[in-house]
C-alpha cells in the first residue's frame, strides 16, 4: 500500500478548479470584505476529532476571506467578540446563549448558528448536539461569509435524510466504471494507494455539503476487491477511513456475495447455510476491530451477472438480511440495491418489460427484511436516463427502509463533456407525488423514511468524480455534485437556490456571471434532452460505452432497452389493457393518467405508449414534428450557450473560461452528430417530411 502527497496534487493545490466551492475568498474583484467584529477569536474548549476539524476550518474560512489569524482559545473573556463553536450540554460557553426551542429542533446532525449583538461586543455561537452537526454549522458560517450574506438572524438547520451518501464505482486497477474525470483517487495497479492530502480536501468538499456516507469500491466487485474485507487490505483502508472520520464521514465497502466460496474457501454462498453465517460474523467482527465506526456493505446481487441468493433458491431478504445480522452487533448497515432485472431478454418477446422487474422482485417481500437493511431503489425503473418516471418500488414499498439513488455522474447524459444540469431532474423526482398514502406522499418522504416511519432512508449519489485537477472533467459539472449534497441534506430547497450558492461560491459575486450560468445550468438538462432521446423513449446509444446517437444500438439486444420504432410508430405499450401491465405498478391517480393516451403527460408519452409518428401532442405538433424541431432546437441552444459562455470573457479567470469553451464546442459538434442521426433515422422510418423543408439526410 503506498500513501504520501500526490505530485499532481501540488500542482492542483491553487488551481480555483480545484477548490471548487470551497474558493478561498468571497472573490469580490479580488478585495476582501470588511472583517466580521467576532472573527478575531474563535472560542473552543475541545479542539480534537471532528470538533477539531470544524475549529480548523472555521479558522481556515476566517483567514481566507478576510487575510487575519484568528486566535483560539480555550475559553470565552468577559466582553470579548468572538464566535464560539461547541456541542450543546458539553461546552458552558454556549449553553446560556442557545434557547430549548432551537435545541429542541435539531438532531444529533442538525446546528444552530446564533448571532448575539450589543452595544459592547459581537458574538457569533455555532452549536450542535454533536461535534458533525457544529462542523455543519461552520460549513453553513461560511458559505454566508463567502458569499457575503449577513449573519444576523437565528439559522436552525438539521439534515432531512439520515444517509446522505456517495457510491464510487472505483477499481483496484485505477479504473473508474463510468468514470469521466481521470481515474481512481483511491488505487492503483490492483493495490490501495493515495495521497492523504487529497482525500482529506475531498473529504472537506463532501462535508461541506452534508455528505455523511461514502462507499469507496465498485459495485460490480472485481477479484481484488473481494479480498479488502481481509487482513490484507483492511490496515490500508483503516487509514482511508480515518481521513474522512475527521470530516464525520463514514466508509461503506461494496461486497461480494459469494466472497464466503472466494475468500473463505467454503462450499457455498447459501444465506441460511449455518456455515456461511459464522463466516460473515468473523468478517464484521474483522472489520470494526480495524474500523470501530465502519458503516456497513453496499451490495449488488443477482443482477447483471452478479453472484447472490437465487443460486441457492432464496431470495433478496434472505440475501439481505443474513448480511445485515452480521453487521447488526456494531450498528452497521446493509444496503441492498434493487437494480435487479432479466439483463438476457428476447428482443421478438413484447410482454418481458425491464421497466417492471424491480418492483415485481422486492414489493412481494415487503416487510421481510431486517431494519438495518436499506434497498437502494434508482430514480427511474430502467437506468439513469435523460427522461423516465419515478419508480413505483417508492410507494409500493411501505414497510422498509429505502433511500432513492441518483446518478452524478453522467453516463447517459453527455458524460462530463456536455452540460447536463441534474438538479431539476432530481427535484422532479423528489417532488413526485405517488400518492401512496393519500396526496402529498413524495418521494422525498418516502425516502427519507418520515411518511412510513420508517427507522432510516436517505439519498445517494452515483458520484463522479477523478483525479482531474478540477475532480470533475468538466468544472461546470461540479455544480451536479454540490447540487446533490444540498439536496440530499433538504429536498425542499429549489433548483434555483442551489444553482444560485454553488455559482457564488465557485465564480463570485458579478451579477453577470452569476446570471448567466445560472440560467446556462437550468436549461441544460432540457437542452440535453431536446438533441438526444426523445418523449421519455430513452436509450438510442452506442452500446457498451454509452456515448453518442444510435437509434439501434439496443434495439435487438439482450438488455431489454427498446422502442420498437417501425414505419407506421414508435414507443412501449407499457398499459394495462394491451400493454406490458407495468402501468399497474402505480398508485391512483398515477396509474389511470399514465394508462390513458389523452391523459399521459407527452414527455413521458413514448415510455407508456405506442403511437403513429402523427399522434398529436398536447402542443399541438405530431411525434415526429416534435422530433425534428427538438434536435434542430437543441443544436441552436448549444449555440447559444457557447456565445453566452464566451461573453462571460475577461470576467472569469482564462483557465476556467478557456477549459469551459473547449467542453461547450465539443458539445455543439456532438449536439449536431445527434441531431442528424435521430432525425435521419425517424425520417428514413416514417417518410414524413419535416414540414419546415430543414436539411434531414
Amino acid at each position: 500500500m503506498t500513501y504520501g502527497n500526490s505530485s499532481a496534487r501540488g500542482g492542483y493545490r491553487q488551481s480555483l478548479d480545484y477548490s471548487a466551492w470551497l474558493q478561498p475568498a468571497p472573490l469580490l474583484s479580488g478585495n476582501l470584505v470588511e472583517v466580521a467584529p467576532w472573527a478575531r477569536i474563535v472560542v473552543a474548549d475541545h479542539a480534537e476529532g471532528v470538533l477539531g476539524t470544524a475549529v480548523r476550518e472555521l479558522s481556515r474560512g476566517i483567514r481566507e476571506a478576510y487575510a487575519i489569524d484568528p486566535k483560539v482559545e480555550a475559553s470565552l473573556r468577559d466582553d470579548a467578540s468572538a464566535v464560539i463553536v461547541g456541542v450543546i450540554g458539553r461546552t458552558a460557553a454556549i449553553d446560556g446563549w442557545i434557547s430549548p426551542h432551537h435545541a429542541d429542533a435539531i438532531d444529533d446532525e442538525g446546528y444552530i448558528i446564533q448571532p448575539i449583538l450589543s452595544e459592547n461586543r459581537s458574538l457569533l455561537v455555532v452549536a450542535g448536539k454533536s461535534e458533525v452537526g457544529c462542523l455543519y454549522g461552520v460549513f453553513h458560517v461560511l458559505r454566508l461569509v463567502r458569499t457575503a450574506q449577513p449573519l444576523t438572524e437565528p439559522i436552525v438547520e438539521t439534515p432531512i435524510n439520515p444517509l446522505r451518501m456517495v457510491n464510487h464505482w472505483d477499481n483496484a486497477d485505477g479504473s473508474i466504471e463510468r468514470g469521466y474525470a481521470g481515474k481512481s483517487l483511491f488505487y492503483r495497479n490492483g493495490d490501495i494507494q493515495y495521497s492523504p492530502n487529497r482525500i482529506t480536501d475531498y473529504a472537506r468538499l463532501l462535508a461541506s455539503v452534508g455528505i455523511n456516507a461514502i462507499s469507496i469500491n465498485n459495485v460490480n466487485v472485481h477479484e481484488v476487491e473481494t479480498k479488502f474485507i481481509t487482513e490484507d487490505y483492511l490496515p490500508s483502508i483503516a487509514r482511508l477511513a480515518e481521513l474522512f472520520r475527521a470530516y464525520g464521514i463514514r466508509i461503506f465497502l461494496s461486497v461480494n456475495f459469494a466472497a464466503p466460496i472466494e475468500v473463505g474457501k467454503l462450499l457455498t454462498a447459501d444465506p441460511l447455510d449455518r456455515d456461511v453465517q459464522a463466516w460473515w460474523d468473523d468478517t464484521a467482527v474483522r472489520i470494526y476491530r480495524h474500523i470501530p465506526d465502519f458503516g456497513g456493505f453496499l451490495v449488488k446481487a443477482d443482477s447483471e451477472f452478479r453472484p447472490g441468493p437465487f443460486t441457492y433458491g432464496r431470495n433478496h431478504a434472505d440475501g439481505a438480511n443474513m448480511l445485515a445480522r452480521s453487521l447488526r452487533p456494531f450498528g452497521g448497515l446493509l444496503i441492498w440495491r434493487c437494480f435487479v432485472y432479466n439483463c438476457l431478454q428476447d428482443w421478438r418477446d413484447r410482454q418481458t418489460d425491464r421497466a417492471r422487474a424491480a418492483y415485481d422482485h422486492f414489493v412481494p417481500l415487503d416487510g421481510t427484511f431486517d431494519d438495518n437493511v436499506l434497498l437502494q431503489i434508482k430514480n427511474g425503473p430502467m437506468d439513469f436516463q435523460v427522461r423516465e418516471p419515478v419508480s413505483p418500488l417508492f410507494g409500493g414499498l411501505q414497510e422498509t427502509n429505502q433511500m432513492l439513488e441518483v446518478q452524478i455522474t453522467q453516463e447517459y447524459t453527455g458524460q462530463q463533456k456536455h452540460l447536463c444540469y441534474l438538479v431539476p431532474q432530481w427535484k422532479e423526482v423528489l417532488d413526485f407525488d405517488t400518492f401512496a398514502r393519500g396526496e402529498g406522499s413524495t418521494v422525498a418522504r418516502i425516502a427519507s423514511g418520515e411518511l412510513f416511519g420508517r427507522t432510516t432512508g436517505g439519498m445517494v449519489g452515483v458520484v463522479n468524480v477523478g483525479d482531474d485537477g478540477n475532480w470533475t472533467g468538466h468544472s461546470l459539472a461540479q455544480a451536479n455534485l454540490y447540487g446533490f449534497g444540498r439536496l440530499a441534506w433538504n429536498p425542499q430547497l429549489s433548483s434555483e437556490t442551489i444553482t444560485d450558492e454553488w455559482v457564488r461560491l465557485t465564480y463570485g459575486l458579478n451579477d453577470r456571471v452569476v446570471q448567466t450560468i445560472s440560467q446556462l445550468l437550468l436549461s441544460s438538462w432540457r437542452t440535453y434532452e431536446n438533441y438526444t432521446a426523445p418523449l421519455g423513449v430513452g436509450w438510442m446509444v452506442n452500446p457498451g460505452h454509452h456515448y453518442g446517437p444510435n437509434p439501434d444500438g439496443y434495439e435487438y439486444s439482450k438488455w431489454g432497452t427498446y422502442h420498437y420504432a417501425d414505419c407506421k410508430g414508435i414507443g412501449v405499450d407499457r398499459t394495462e389493457e394491451w400493454g406490458t401491465g407495468y402501468v399497474g405498478q402505480y398508485h391512483s391517480p398515477n396509474r389511470e393518467r399514465y394508462e390513458s393516451l389523452a391523459d399521459c403527460p407527452d414527455e413521458l408519452l413514448l415510455f407508456f405508449h405506442h403511437v403513429p409518428y402523427r399522434h398529436q401532442l398536447k402542443s399541438g405538433k405530431s411525434v415526429i414534428q416534435h422530433i425534428y424541431d427538438t434536435h434542430f432546437e437543441g443544436v441552436e441552444q448549444v449555440r447559444d450557450m457557447m456565445s453566452k459562455w464566451r461573453e462571460l470573457s475577461g470576467l472569469i479567470d482564462a483557465d476556467r473560461h478557456q477549459a469551459v469553451m473547449e467542453r461547450f464546442e465539443i458539445q455543439f459538434q456532438d449536439a449536431k452528430e445527434w441531431r442528424d442521426v435521430i432525425n435521419t433515422y425517424f425520417y428514413r422510418k416514417s417518410g414524413i417530411p419535416d414540414e419546415h423543408g430543414r436539411t434531414i439526410y
